[in-house]
């Protein structure tokens, strides 16, 4: 089964902790799939991408970019891995059917939203019974990442 890390964002946002997270994926020689709750998100996430640190560079690409199979990071809001990743991203909430065929999927949530603490609450229950390997991780201080839980 798929190992599902569940990633509580406590201290920084989104926009913050995911291109760290990325550039340790790539770094790792794998592709990822970021699926995001909206076509707008998908575009905001896109623009970030390219200018979170000045000296940074990550490669990656959405619809507008065209060329899904040639990223090694996609960003959509549609469940799908056009560019075969083995790594699916999942954030605001987004949902996928397809976890099962990735090698590895991270679900960032927001920590200080009650509603997707809940909502993320409902997901890890969901998931541990259809048999997959979860890991909790809580944001530190410095914005790294604690292993709080596994299940």
């Amino acid at each position: 089964m798929t190992q599902i890390g569940f990633y509580h964002l406590m201290r920084l946002p989104l926009e913050q902790a995911l291109p760290k997270l990325l550039d340790k994926a790539l770094a790792a020689g794998f592709r990822a799939v970021v699926l995001a709750g909206s076509a707008e998100r998908v575009e905001f996430l896109n623009d970030r991408l390219w200018t979170y640190e000045p000296d940074s560079w990550l490669p990656h690409g959405s619809a507008r970019d065209g060329e899904a199979a040639a990223q090694p990071i996609w960003l959509t809001d549609t469940d799908e891995n056009p560019n075969q990743a083995t790594i699916l991203v999942m954030c605001d909430g987004a949902e996928s059917e397809q976890v099962a065929g990735f090698q590895r999927c991270l679900d960032l949530f927001d920590g200080n939203d009650s509603e997707a603490v809940e909502k993320a609450r409902e997901r890890w229950k969901r998931w541990k019974a259809a048999g997959h390997q979860l890991v909790y991780y809580q944001q530190t201080e410095r914005g790294g990442w604690e292993e709080k839980a596994r299940g």
